[in-house]
């Protein structure tokens, strides 16, 4: 599946990527996601496979969102037939989020990318739009630290598992009322805090990254996320845990559905019969082959944003795999004029 959709999946986020950034800083949140979704969109169907949204901008078909259940790829077109035999094609689950942060985007804050993870059928997990206690942390700690110690007992045991000290650790908490608690306890035990308004995939990333500073991301976030997250955790040997959070009151501003009881049962009906079940990393991202694949958009820790230039733009992206167990940084030129000089600067 990389060799096939390798390179594939790379130009989905790019150019999911390029269109969300030229909206940066205009204060317009909803058309940098609109149109990261509608160029991840063209792009995808383009792609020889039978390919199918498990995680994406809503449950129901809402144009032009990339909605839970909706097929692409180049199966999809109605000419499907004159390209190739559809039933040939590779199946594949994917989850997306074209644009990671929106927020980032619109107010020109760093930190955002575009973002998929794609499994061969089956392989991804169909989170609810909900939320999730997360806990994410390098390779070192994996197995060791968990989701149901405290703060305190992870940090101890993150600092022994890297030979540092508490005093040393960063820890990414999302800035929200719900995390005063958390934010305190990780203070108290020494370690130091990053908030971040928006974008926790790029922080449990930047976990399984030496040289990020940052060693930890805890608390709680939207639960799709939380399954590419994990995916790209799982391609990187990081540690990965996440639990559904469906108790309004805990999460206290967003989540979707007005009561307790509400979304339980919606779990229910969803075949989640263990609402409060730990997933690891392998149970959120199962397929036998995982590929993981972000752009940025604006300038974050792990990749740069998009530099327009006139006739073109530059991106930098990562995709990672768990076939061929690499993490490659791709830095591309983007020439929109045949004419254009290369543009390094």
């Amino acid at each position: 599946m990389e060799n096939t959709l390798g390179l594939e999946i790379i130009e989905v986020v790019e150019q999911a990527a390029i269109a969300s950034a030229r909206w940066m800083g205009k204060g317009e949140k909803n058309i940098a996601d609109q149109v990261a979704v509608e160029a991840m969109r063209e792009r995808m169907n383009k792609i020889y496979m039978r390919g199918r949204i498990v995680i994406g901008e809503g449950e129901r078909d809402e144009a032009p969102m990339l909605y839970i259940g909706e097929e692409v790829g180049i199966c999809t077109r109605e000419d499907a037939k004159a390209y190739c035999n559809p039933d040939e094609l590779i199946e594949i689950d994917i989850a997306v989020d074209p644009c990671e942060g929106t927020n980032l985007v619109a107010y020109g804050q760093n930190g955002s990318m575009a973002v998929l993870a794609i499994a061969e059928k089956g392989g991804l997990f169909a989170a609810p739009d909900f939320y999730m206690r997360k806990l994410a942390a390098p390779a070192a700690a994996k197995g060791k630290v968990d989701i149901r110690k405290s703060a305190t007992e992870n940090l101890k045991i993150i600092a022994e598992c890297l030979q540092r000290t508490v005093e040393e650790l960063v820890v990414v908490v999302m800035d929200r009322p719900r995390h005063k608690d958390l934010i305190k306890e990780i203070r108290e035990a020494g370690a130091r805090v990053r908030l971040i308004s928006d974008g926790d995939v790029s922080a449990a990333l930047c976990c399984a990254f030496s040289g990020t500073n940052i060693h930890a991301l805890m608390g709680i976030g939207a639960a799709p996320e939380g399954v590419i997250s994990a995916a790209a955790m799982r391609c990187l040997g990081g540690h990965f845990q996440g639990q559904l959070i469906y108790d309004p009151e805990v999460v206290q501003t967003g989540l979707i559905g007005e009561s307790r009881e509400g979304n339980l049962a919606r779990l229910k009906e969803m075949g989640i019969t263990d609402p409060d079940k730990i997933y690891d990393a392998h149970e959120l991202a199962s397929g036998q082959t995982v590929l993981f694949a972000a752009c940025g958009i604006t300038p974050g820790t792990l990749m740069e944003g998009v530099r327009f230039f006139h006739g073109g733009a530059r991106t930098q992206s990562l995709v990672i795999s768990s076939q061929s167990k690499t993490a490659r940084f791709v830095d591309t030129i983007h020439m929109w004029e045949e004419t254009q000089r290369l543009q390094l600067k």
